[in-house]
């Protein structure tokens, strides 16, 4: 693997994120609406957003990206940085891409006084638990949902 920069995204790179983007759906057998990602995406860009994205490039590529976001907890005074998306393309895997975009999402995090950063994967994910596992610890809880619309 080529060396890399990890960077926020910025208004010129939505073609280089997009198809990360889309094969992290794929990965994941999830279909969003083109209506969502682009709303996702401008949410990115908004300075007033809680939203962030980072994307790991070498020359005009982008090999991973990174999606997080801040929020209140009342568990602490301060807030928490859930790293909610996280995505490598599978010619770029094992090159530590995935590392550094957690590291940068945590960096990021500390600077802003977050005292946690959490995430969740799919059971199925056994690669990305294998990083997971060197770098964070397992909470323990497992997470429920309903829809509601």
């Amino acid at each position: 693997m080529v060396s890399f920069e990890i960077k926020p995204v910025d208004n010129d790179d939505f073609h280089r994120w997009l198809p990360l983007w889309k094969d992290y759906q794929r990965f994941y057998k999830v279909d969003i609406p083109e209506s969502v990602t682009r709303e996702t995406w401008a949410r990115f860009l908004d300075p007033d957003e809680p939203m962030h994205a980072a994307l790991a490039t070498a020359g005009d590529r982008a090999f991973g990206l990174v999606h997080s976001l801040y929020h209140r907890s009342t568990w602490t005074k301060s807030d928490y940085c859930y790293l909610q998306d996280l995505f490598v393309a599978a010619d770029a895997r094992g090159g530590g891409i995935g590392r550094a975009l957690i590291e940068y999402v945590c960096d990021a995090a500390e600077q802003r006084g977050v005292s946690r950063v959490h995430w969740l994967t799919h059971e199925t994910n056994q690669a990305g638990m294998r990083l997971y596992d060197s770098v964070a610890e397992r909470s323990g809880f497992i997470q429920y949902r309903k829809s509601i619309a």
